[in-house]
């Protein structure tokens, strides 16, 4: 990669549900990582990267949940593209796919892509590759906020440029906490802290781009608030079990009063039902 150049990322902001996909654009070309869920996002996404007017080379996968892949057959139209995930997340993706569709067609229609791609090359942890005249580097996380999460970095010539975390970190947002995994999650916040350092740029998957130290400082207290919230709410009262409808209330009140937004409450509040008693 030329000294005299420096990758510059492209944040796009998907309208049909707020998730973030990005556009290294390299030297040579352009790596889009993660994929929006739905159509007309995907169409967006793919206009964005012709008007750039580099070729669009590869695609990154950082986890395995439906909202960072769904829109991959859009983008990639037309493209022969390698799309690259660890083994892990690839394995999730094409393991829950079809309980995802079944979730995601009634909600969102056609929006939902009838014909979804997965990841076709599979990268190791610390794998190394370049793609476009930009480098990456892989650390695979293993499972976490979803079944198999990863971070990629973006590598200079004088190290670390930028980190994609995927949803290690939601930037202020309410988060999906329904896979369970909430140990691993923690850890790996601890993991991807001290891999970064607090002053390190991440561009999570939801949220504006910020300082590791804060976005992970951040979703670490909001993990352990929602736990202690749904620990309280479905504690017996007088022998009697509160249903899911008076425990998803009172832990949404908590969590308001720890985040007073709205941006992806409803992902938190399908997680209460899941989680009781796990």
């Amino acid at each position: 990669m030329s000294d005299q150049f420096t990758p510059v990322i492209h944040r796009f902001q998907a309208s049909l549900f707020p998730v973030n996909a990005y556009l290294v654009e390299g030297r040579d070309g352009l790596v889009v990582v993660d994929a929006t869920l739905g159509v007309s996002d995907g169409r967006a996404l793919r206009a964005l990267a012709d008007g750039i007017g580099k070729p669009l080379v590869a695609a990154i996968v950082t986890h395995a949940h439906p909202d960072h892949y769904g829109a991959l057959s859009v983008i990639l139209d037309g493209l022969d593209v390698p799309v690259y995930a660890t083994r892990g997340v690839a394995d999730a993706i094409v393991r829950d796919d079809p309980a995802k569709d079944a979730i995601l067609r009634p909600m969102f229609g056609t929006e939902w892509p009838d014909r979804r791609i997965f990841p076709t090359r599979i990268v190791e942890d610390g794998e190394r590759l370049e793609c476009g005249g930009a480098r990456f580097a892989v650390v695979d996380l293993g499972p976490g906020e979803s079944p198999h999460d990863s971070v990629w970095l973006l590598e200079g010539d004088a190290g670390v440029i930028a980190a994609f975390t995927g949803d290690v970190a939601y930037h202020r947002m309410h988060a999906y906490l329904a896979d369970g995994e909430h140990q691993s999650w923690l850890a790996n916040i601890e993991r991807v802290r001290t891999l970064l350092g607090d002053e390190a740029k991440i561009y999570p998957g939801h949220g504006e781009p910020g300082a590791a130290g804060e976005l992970l400082e951040w979703q670490e207290r909001y993990i352990r608030t929602f736990l202690d919230a749904l620990r309280s709410a479905a504690a017996p009262t007088g022998g009697v079990v509160p249903d899911d409808a008076a425990v998803t209330a009172e832990v949404t009140s908590e969590m308001k009063r720890f985040l007073p937004s709205d941006d992806l409450l409803f992902l938190m509040q399908l997680s209460v039902p899941a989680l009781r008693g796990g």
